[in-house]
């Protein structure tokens, strides 16, 4: 059998090849469902193996048998399969749902203008996209999430497509020999909790101080790539340059161990690299010299390393070396772009103070004289540090919010975000005393970013091994430990629980007494998550005793302050 083995878009234009096979692979939508039919009329190909990423609805599906049974060509139709592959994995345990842009954002997920038809659109989206997840983990997981929010209408209806795909035992997905194997080897069932962004809306605005968070808020990147312009300035600026595009995968050895790492260590990560990658250049030098090769060439040198001991012990293969080379340029310029707008920005300046917001230490004196620092940050910085004020602090004077915005709107703020802001603290039901409990940095992380500073793009600085912030957990973190721990906290409380293997719901006295916690947690975010709470939660399995765990993080976008505060702001339009 003849297959045509070349990647082409559906909707571009195809010559017609009767004699090969060709496989599709594309999300159930009319419009590509029209150009299938369109192939299948014209018998373009031999034979048709359909692939939807998403499971076809009913009515598109019809239309596609129509198409082939008016082109008498029905015995063509090979096979169709729903894969079930509606997310992207960007990490072993990471990962977003595949969308369309604004699909099922932040702002359209509490906008006032959404319609229930809309709603019910995207929850069910939403709730696709969970089921593929643990059709392709093959697992059934218990459920839990928190009430009256849109995170509870996906979990009850997740509950329910579990529930109707096991009492169909022709059609059932999770009888798969990966699911009965792993069932021999585990006796526990992994534990979903599913939370809305509202819960905490201060820490996708919040300043990051770790690599990976760092380079997602100041710099082009997505889906494990990143763009890095020349200079600060020209990110700034609207040009036709687009810079340099690197990969950052889980392949990059460097990457995956300092990702996690405050900024300052991982500029200091680099230099030794740098250092090591030099002195192995210069021993591969030196005896070039010795041997009498100095007029050599590297391929020469390489050639004849087989046959030269004291060479081959010296230096790893030339491919590995030029590897290294490569990875030492790519965080170097990496490290160079961030530390120039952390210096354009005075980053360091609003990350402390946003640290002391968080653990309620700071004063109002400090802020007013930060947002009326011309030279600290752009409009953006200062309208993120002032809503993190505004949501950290649980009373805030008419008097205070007339003295912040009067100095926002002088540094040219636009103050739509905190009108919805203002508005989300006023209908939330959360009690001061129930307020998310941040922890926080201080002045060690301000002095060891201002070490930084001081010396420019040399990443050789003293003290920077000391710099350490203080781990704290963030909402998200607290609410995983309580759930996973089967803690008794008031933020968990009134979590409800789904078990879609159950024949009726759980009796909640039976599941007070029940204590036993859970090994693994896939904690999903409705309204989009951030690389800060990712790695608060992966610092928080790294140093969890006893039992080993797993926890996976995902949502339906990853956002940036710059993303986040753009949907804030038309949400803030809407209500004033």
């Amino acid at each position: 059998m003849d297959f045509l083995f070349k990647k082409r878009n559906l909707m571009s234009e195809r010559d017609s090849i009767s004699d090969v096979s060709a496989v599709y692979f594309t999300m159930p939508v009319l419009e590509h469902v029209k150009r299938i039919c369109e192939d299948i009329r014209k018998q373009t190909y031999d034979m048709y193996y359909l692939n939807f990423i998403s499971p076809i609805p009913r009515e598109l599906l019809e239309m596609i048998a129509s198409a082939a049974v008016e082109a008498n060509c029905v015995q063509q139709i090979a096979k169709v399969f729903d894969q079930y592959g509606n997310l992207i994995s960007l990490d072993d345990d990471l990962f977003v749902l595949k969308k369309k842009a604004n699909e099922i954002s932040y702002f359209a997920l509490n906008s006032n203008e959404v319609k229930d038809t809309q709603m019910d659109s995207m929850i069910d989206a939403i709730v696709d996209g969970l089921f593929s997840v643990f059709v392709t983990l093959s697992v059934i997981p218990i459920i839990r999430a928190p009430r009256n929010n849109a995170a509870e209408l996906v979990a009850e209806r997740l509950d329910k497509r579990i529930r109707d795909n096991l009492r169909d035992p022709r059609n059932n997905l999770f009888t798969s020999d990966a699911s009965l194997q792993q069932s021999q080897f585990s006796f526990q069932r992994p534990l979903l909790i599913i939370l809305d962004r509202n819960l905490d809306v201060a820490t996708p605005l919040h300043h990051p101080w770790t690599y990976q968070a760092l380079v997602h808020d100041v710099l082009d990147y997505q889906l494990n790539c990143v763009t890095v312009q020349d200079s600060a300035k020209d990110a700034t600026q609207k040009s036709r340059h687009k810079g340099k595009s690197f990969d950052l995968s889980s392949r990059d050895k460097f990457w995956n161990a300092q990702k996690g790492s405050p900024f300052p260590t991982v500029a200091e990560a680099v230099q030794e690299e740098l250092e090591n990658y030099k002195n192995s250049e210069e021993d591969v030098k030196r005896l070039k010299h010795e041997m009498g090769l100095d007029a050599e060439t590297d391929e020469t040198v390489y050639l004849l390393s087989d046959n030269t001991v004291k060479l081959t012990s010296a230096m790893t293969s030339l491919p590995e070396l030029l590897e290294r080379k490569s990875n030492i340029n790519l965080h170097t310029n990496l490290a160079t772009a961030l530390l120039e707008r952390i210096k354009a920005r005075r980053l360091d300046i609003f990350f402390e103070m946003e640290e002391k917001l968080m653990a309620r230490r700071s004063t109002d004196e400090s802020l007013v004289e930060l947002l009326s620092d011309p030279l600290a940050g752009n409009p953006e910085d200062k309208m993120r540090l002032f809503l993190i004020y505004y949501v950290c602090t649980p009373h805030v004077t008419d008097a205070q919010v007339k003295q912040f915005t009067e100095l926002l709107e002088k540094s040219g703020c636009d103050m739509a975000p905190f009108h919805h802001i203002r508005r989300w603290k006023t209908f939330s039901k959360t009690s001061p005393v129930q307020q998310p409990q941040y922890g926080g940095g201080g002045p060690v992380a301000v002095q060891m970013f201002s070490k930084l500073m001081n010396q420019g793009s040399q990443f050789v600085m003293e003290g920077v091994k000391n710099f350490a912030v203080k781990k704290h957990d963030l909402p998200i973190t607290r609410i995983v430990d309580g759930l996973m721990e089967r803690k008794s906290l008031t933020e968990v409380e009134e979590y409800r629980y789904f078990d879609p293997k159950a024949i009726r719901a759980p009796d909640p006295a039976t599941l007070a007494k029940n204590r036993q916690s859970y090994p693994d947690a896939i904690v999903f975010m409705v309204g989009g998550g951030c690389f800060m709470e990712y790695q608060n939660l992966v610092d928080y399995k790294n140093r969890s005793t006893g039992t080993a765990k797993r926890i996976t993080y995902g949502c339906t976008e990853l956002l940036n302050a710059e993303s986040f505060l753009h949907q804030l702001t038309m949400l803030g339009k809407q209500t004033h």
